[in-house]
């Protein structure tokens, strides 16, 4: 597909210049629903851990870094952290906050190479909105993307997008049936997978692994 893709790092990097290292800057409305994400996230963390006692992690679209700040306040361990995201102004803020942390600025689908093999990749927001992109662009953008990351990994993956089980949908979100994504991932990716819609937002987290 062209990089129609960019635009949304585009309202992103706005967001971050209007309110700076917070949850509005990277386009969460509340803390309290930022924090429910991430512990939904954590989940395929604790699962891993059971597994072995260390692991790789790359937070994919990391924005500030504040999955890590949850883990760190967590105390959750046994991990090793990577971060990488398309812009290169949120790579430069998580540099300044985690200096010796290895951060990356990559575009996944242009450079795949860099991008090395992982345990566990988790995509927290880098689904929810589109938008200016047309549902059909931002679906093929999803399954590329998805597609590359799960064969980058050992164990797994983990994201989110919005319901379609919403009394409304917004024009600039990205509203995914269960049926379509279920087809497509029993089609090429894999049957071993779990729904979490089980959280109170208005949309549904996927561990997909391998």
């Amino acid at each position: 597909m062209d990089e129609a893709y960019k635009s949304i790092v585009r309202h992103y990097e706005a967001c971050l210049a209007k309110h700076g290292d917070s949850h509005l800057g990277v386009d969460w409305p509340n803390t309290y629903d930022a924090m429910k994400r991430y512990l939904v996230m954590e989940e395929i963390v604790k699962f891993c851990t059971t597994k072995r006692e260390s692991y790789t992690l790359l937070d994919f679209g990391c924005g500030a870094g504040h999955f890590l700040e949850y883990l760190k306040g967590r105390k959750v361990n046994h991990f090793h952290y990577s971060g990488c995201d398309l812009s290169d102004r949120f790579i430069a803020l998580c540099n300044a906050k985690f200096p010796g942390t290895p951060f990356f600025q990559v575009d996944a689908l242009k450079t795949p190479e860099k991008i090395g093999q992982y345990d566990i990749i988790l995509m927290n927001g880098v689904f929810t909105e589109k938008r200016e992109l047309s549902f059909d662009q931002m679906w093929g953008y999803f399954k590329q993307l998805v597609s590359l990351l799960f064969h980058k990994s050992s164990v797994g993956i983990a994201l989110n997008v919005m319901s379609k089980h919403v009394d409304w949908e917004r024009d600039d979100l990205f509203h995914l049936s269960h049926d379509l994504l279920v087809g497509y991932l029993v089609k090429n990716l894999t049957r071993n997978f779990v729904i979490r819609n089980d959280y109170g937002l208005y949309e549904y987290t996927v561990y997909i692994y391998r």
